[in-house]
């Protein structure tokens, strides 16, 4: 009894670690922050909030400011507030 109720957790807990939250997101790239603390952003047009980018250099992100493109990306952290948007990794860029 104890042997399936462990089994059943603990498949439970695999299938819960391998759901992933991917978005789409569209919107205009751009450099938030003053001084040594800025930090790429992509600005969503369909939900209207800013997320922060965090491996801007794998598809070279910095060189498009200013574009409107078009992402999958993967949610890493939730927004914590004014002023700390929600950070995302970039999976494609379409």
């Amino acid at each position: 009894m104890i042997k399936e109720i462990i089994i059943s957790l603990g498949l439970c807990g695999l299938v819960g670690c391998t759901h992933s939250e991917s978005m789409e997101l569209q919107g205009r790239v751009s450099m938030k922050g003053a001084s040594v603390h800025t930090y790429l952003t992509i600005y969503d047009e369909k939900s209207h909030k800013s997320y922060k980018i965090q491996n801007k250099e794998a598809f070279d992100l910095l060189q498009r400011q200013n574009q409107t493109l078009r992402l999958k990306a993967k949610l890493i952290k939730k927004a914590s507030g004014p002023g700390f948007p929600a950070v995302i990794e970039v999976l494609e860029v379409k």
